[in-house]
């Protein structure tokens, strides 16, 4: 037995000190560094289009979002008023107490990464921790975890063996900070959130503006057992990581983070909604879209669900037209798509999300070389009609024109995607004789097409007709193809602007 021990230490002191040793130290936490040696990786660039997933238990109520557990404590809001007369009072019966209704029966990690696949997805997102605090991971530091507990299974794990099986990049994303005052509400009137012994329901704080150093230590302790265990290559944060006592604890993550990468030999990804700079992270935009291009990658994060993050009854879903004029615009402006889905309680994903997911994977397969591994021109696109844009503005859809097209290129192709049909044919304005200069077209073809395409340059643009047969049924590219480059992918002078978050 003692020879055992003894083994076991010296092995557990080998482990912990070569993690220790191994770690390179290229980066440090301040601003200035990370910016002299981060580098976006190309895989990201590449991918344009990834899935996020917000799956746990607040799946089992499935009434009005995600934001249930908190909503629950909150006197007189709908969600409130539905748990006593579903469940009874918050005494009898809190949040804790959905848990063990948590069984994730039906999961199929495979399943899913397989129709993920299937959707034209290259990286894969679940939600590690989200507000409520249950850890859907095999924590050591939170007992309130989706091995102890609930499902019995490590169901970060085992997405995150799924995803690489299939050749996806696997990341993740936490929203523990947000936990520190998620259940509040809970000390207004009697409830189980004043039982202090019941550590789901975090550190009971006001707000955001009382996060302390303890709260910021937690933080980075967190973020360390995630990338320990998992080596996520993207990580998504929620915006209280923006608090100006969380930054300095922030920046020591994302120089833990980069020097592991280093160590793994992967690029990596962290995104965050404000209050970093954009050439250290990539920003990102919740529910919206930007107007413009920006000079880094830079993401929208957006649900098929309208009403939801989470699986809730009574569900409204974005049409698949929409989400794919949504990933054209966001793409020709320098970004990606991250697109939610939310899975029932018992692991299945519903019929209509899964046909939103693969009428997407149908666009793809025809239309997909005018969007993977394509980057900026030096415009957009071109177009009267004007969408949307900002954060919490993506539910309704833009009507575009066939006048309304995005552009991407790579090497000697440019890719006109024109987001409506006329038979009458189209006019590339932005293809006139100045903006190409000496470059000469070799050919001219529609994606997915045989049909022969008719052309011609003229002192206003690129006229190009339509064939007879449509490819898909939206959103269509056109593939000119130069004798050389046509123009710079991002314009010279053009400046970064601070993400802002709501």
């Amino acid at each position: 037995m003692k020879i055992h021990i003894a083994f076991l230490c010296v092995l557990l002191c080998t482990t912990a000190c070569t993690r220790t040793a191994k770690q390179t130290e290229v980066f440090q936490p301040e601003w200035d560094n990370l910016a002299a040696h981060y580098e976006f990786p190309e895989w990201f660039s590449d991918a344009k289009f990834g899935i996020f997933i917000h799956w746990g238990v607040y799946a089992v109520p499935a009434f009005g979002s995600e934001w249930y557990p908190r909503n629950m404590y909150q006197q007189n809001s709908d969600e409130y008023n539905h748990h006593i007369a579903t469940y009874g009072p918050q005494t009898a019966f809190g949040y804790k107490d959905f848990v063990p209704m948590f069984q994730a029966e039906k999961f199929d990690a495979n399943e899913w990464v397989a129709l993920f696949k299937a959707a034209g997805a290259k990286y894969v997102v679940p939600v590690a921790e989200h507000h409520d605090g249950f850890s859907m991971y095999a924590s050591d530091r939170n007992p309130w975890n989706a091995v102890a507990m609930g499902p019995k299974k490590d169901i970060i794990g085992l997405l995150k063996q799924a995803t690489e099986k299939e050749g996806l990049i696997f990341g993740l994303s936490s929203h523990h900070l947000e936990n520190a005052w998620f259940y509040n509400g809970g000390l207004t009137f009697p409830s189980d959130v004043q039982d202090t012994t019941i550590s789901l329901y975090g550190r009971r704080l006001a707000g955001e503006e009382a996060y302390d150093e303890a709260v910021g230590k937690d933080f980075l302790a967190h973020t360390h057992e995630l990338i320990d265990k998992y080596q996520p290559q993207l990580i998504w944060f929620d915006w209280t990581v923006a608090s100006p006592v969380i930054q300095p604890y922030f920046n020591k993550f994302l120089a833990y983070y980069y020097n592991n990468s280093l160590d793994w030999g992967k690029g990596v990804v962290v995104n965050t909604k404000s209050g970093y700079p954009t050439h250290i992270q990539v920003g990102d935009v919740e529910r919206g879209k930007l107007d413009s291009m920006r000079k880094y990658p830079w993401q929208t994060d957006t649900s098929i669900g309208k009403k939801s993050w989470s699986y809730i009854d009574g569900e409204e879903n974005k049409t698949p037209e929409q989400i794919v004029h949504d990933l054209v615009d966001i793409v020709s402006k320098n970004g990606n798509l991250l697109l939610n889905i939310g899975p029932r309680a018992d692991g299945t994903i519903t019929e209509e999300q899964k046909e939103v997911l693969l009428h997407i994977g149908e666009w793809l397969k025809v239309n997909g070389e005018a969007i993977y591994g394509t980057r900026c021109w030096a415009k957009f696109g071109e177009g009267n009609t004007t969408g949307t844009a900002g954060s919490f503005s993506d539910n309704a859809s833009t009507p575009y024109t066939v006048e309304d097209m995005r552009f991407t290129t790579r090497g000697n192709d440019f890719y006109a995607i024109v987001l409506n049909w006329d038979a009458n044919g189209v006019l590339v304005k932005s293809l006139n004789p100045e903006a190409i200069a000496d470059a000469k077209i070799v050919s001219v073809r529609l994606v997915g097409s045989d049909e022969a395409i008719a052309w011609e340059q003229t002192g206003e643009g690129l006229k190009l007709s339509f064939p007879r047969n449509k490819p898909c049924h939206y959103a269509y590219a056109f593939k000119i193809t130069f004798d050389k480059p046509v123009g710079a992918h991002l314009p010279s002078e053009m400046i970064d602007i601070p993400f802002k978050h709501g």
